[in-house]
């Protein structure tokens, strides 16, 4: 499956689209990948494969994609 793939089955899980989750994990301060991926089963019942792809994405950006620093 690829990254992409794996972004859009999140979406049509959640509703949420990634931009949403890196916007809701700066604003709850959450930049250390455990606490990430516990949020996101916890709040949103990802598995722990589609939870490391957000987890991706809110700490480093989308692959191939600009670099994004943590949220602060």
């Amino acid at each position: 499956m690829s990254f992409q793939a794996y972004l859009d089955n999140i979406q049509a899980k959640t509703g949420r689209t990634p931009a949403q989750f890196v916007a809701d994990a700066k604003r709850r301060g959450l930049t250390e990948h455990g606490e990430i991926i516990r949020w996101l089963a916890k709040d949103y019942g990802l598995g722990l494969g589609h939870a490391r792809a957000i987890d991706h994405v809110i700490r480093k950006g989308i692959p191939g994609g600009p670099r994004r620093k943590a949220p602060k």
